[in-house]
């Protein structure tokens, strides 16, 4: 009968060190979750926005410079050198 009762004691005392492990994991996973759930470790919105707002900007910048470039330097040199090329009295 002692045997018995050590041996049921046994399987109590490891239970007991399984539910609490269990316990114990279930508190730790909830505390991590917690933690990522509260955290505000993300861009923000703000960021994000400024990031569009230059890339818009400079690429306005871009293309106004190469409208320029092509408009007031290369187009007239070339309809010169075009016109110049038909309008030739050999």
């Amino acid at each position: 009968m002692n045997k018995v009762l050590c041996t049921v004691i046994k399987i109590f005392t490891a239970l007991a060190v399984l539910a609490t492990t269990a316990i114990i994991s279930a508190r730790a996973g909830a505390a991590r979750a917690k933690a990522v759930l509260t955290s505000n470790r993300a861009e923000g919105f703000v960021d994000t926005a400024v990031k569009i707002l230059m890339a818009v900007v400079i690429g306005a910048l871009v293309l106004g410079g190469l409208y320029l470039l092509f408009s007031g330097t290369i187009l007239p040199t070339l309809t010169q050198r075009i016109q110049e090329m038909f309008n030739y009295k050999g």
